[in-house]
Order: structure tokens, then sequence, then C-alpha cells
């Protein structure tokens, strides 16, 4: 087997697979990492579940990636009781999750 990746030598890497796979220019690890993050919350799964598959290490973290998608479930929720109509699905810019330099 070859050497670990550097930080910078798996951001290049991911950056060369995720054009290899035709997503957006930019796409980075921090990026689909957070997309994950948030289709997984978006899909039912727990903290503990997000956390496994994406190697974040403490809840708070996950939290500030899914904060998004438990606002719509909530709002869905809360709606539902007063026989509300569903809110407008809203979903994050894709772009702004592949933001390449992470500060998204």
């Amino acid at each position: 087997m070859g050497e670990p990746f550097t930080a910078k030598g798996f951001g290049n890497w991911i950056s060369a697979a995720a054009k290899e796979a035709g997503l957006p220019a930019g796409a980075a690890a921090h990026g689909l990492r957070k997309a994950a993050a948030r289709r997984l919350a978006e899909a039912g799964a727990s903290a503990h579940e997000i956390m496994a598959v994406t190697g974040h290490r403490t809840l708070k973290e996950v939290e500030r990636y899914t904060r998004t998608a438990a606002m719509k479930g909530l709002a869905t929720s809360a709606m539902a009781r007063i026989g509300g109509p569903e809110p407008e699905q809203t979903m994050s810019n894709p772009d702004d999750e592949l933001d390449k330099n992470g500060s998204k």
C-alpha cells in the first residue's frame, strides 16, 4: 500500500475525483462532507449515524451541518399539527456546500 495522504494531497485527490464524476467546479472534500451530513439528516438519520458516516467526533460538529435539515422537519411537523400546508421546500444552494475554501 502507498503512503497516507497529506491534508492537501487528500483535498487534491477529492477535487480530481469530483471533477471526473462531473460535479460542479470547485467541489471540495469539506463541501462534499457537509452535503452528505445534510442529506443524511434530511433522510432521518440520527446524529450518531451521521457521525459514523462523516467521521465527525462531536455532536456539536454534526449539529452545525444539519441545523437546516432539522428546521425543515420541525416546520413540517408544526404545520401538520394545525392542518396547514407543508412549508415550501427550500434547499440550500448546492454550490454553497461545494465551496472549495471550506467556509460554508
